[in-house]
């Protein structure tokens, strides 16, 4: 199916007890188990809700990816696969990063034992000359919020399979509409799903997409671990907002060209 096709019905499957086409909202915090040590696969919410369990399907699909893991924002999601390092290890990021993502790695995580170098990810050179011999992840921001620099994706990718390093990739301001980084061979990609994935400001959320199944192991066992998952109302929300992602992304793209033609066409500018 196309894009805009699964933007509304990967994940979604209809109810089984009234047929109805959308997802509800599972709003539950244990299920009947059906014999004593044996349950229908759902066994506390924490772990495991369907309305989550659509929205983690549905966007696993459309990034392409093995497996996707809904967070309750998306801090908590970076929070999450930064658990994939370790004390003594070093990171390569991009320098123009999120504020929130500075303030995690340089006032938390580094408290931790791990390091962060800061580069230009624009300029594959300067990448390459930031690693170090204990060096595991380069985390990449592209374009970065908010100054949009760019970074080739395929490049980063590249060098950290030829260096066995994790490469991810922060898609938050394209989204897979626009852009699929595991397509262009990073192997973990992460979300605000906040921002354009929900798309109408009600909703606070992250979610992180796995191309290797390792990877995808460790994160649902933090996921569960840790427990800051996305409730099922904010999964809906999610979901719903997901259904016109298309439809928005090409409005952005529309207005944002008509903006830089009248830009470039001005006296002052």
């Amino acid at each position: 199916m196309g894009f805009a096709t699964d933007a509304i019905h990967a994940g979604v499957r209809p109810d089984p007890t009234t047929g109805s086409v959308m997802t509800p909202i599972y709003q539950t915090s244990t299920y009947v188990y059906e014999s004593p040590g044996r349950h229908t696969g759902y066994d506390y919410a924490r772990t495991i809700n369907p309305t989550r369990s659509a929205l983690e399907e549905n966007l696993k699909v459309l990034e392409g990816g093995r497996a996707a893991f809904a967070f309750a924002s998306g801090m908590a999601a970076i929070s999450a696969v930064m658990t994939l390092v370790k004390s003594g290890d070093h990171v390569v990021v991009s320098s123009n990063v999120y504020g929130g993502t500075y303030r995690l790695f340089a006032r938390v995580l580094e408290d931790y034992g791990l390091t962060f170098t800061y580069v230009d990810t624009s300029k594959i050179e300067r990448v390459e000359a930031a690693l170090r011999k204990n060096t595991r992840m380069v985390y990449v921001e592209t374009p970065t919020n908010p100054i949009m620099i760019l970074t080739d994706i395929a490049q980063i990718a590249e060098l950290c399979r030829s260096r066995s390093l994790i490469s991810i990739v922060d898609n938050t301001f394209l989204t897979p509409c626009l852009q699929r980084p595991l397509d262009l061979g990073a192997e973990i990609v992460v979300h605000s799903t906040t921002k354009y994935l929900n798309g109408h400001s009600d909703s606070v959320g992250g979610v992180v997409v796995l191309a290797r199944d390792d990877h995808a192991e460790r994160i649902k066992f933090v996921q569960n671990s840790v427990g800051a998952i996305l409730s099922p109302f904010d999964s809906w929300l999610v979901l719903r907002g997901i259904k016109t992602l298309p439809l928005r992304m090409r409005a952005h793209c529309e207005n944002g060209a008509q903006v830089a033609r009248f830009i470039e066409g001005h006296q002052k500018v």
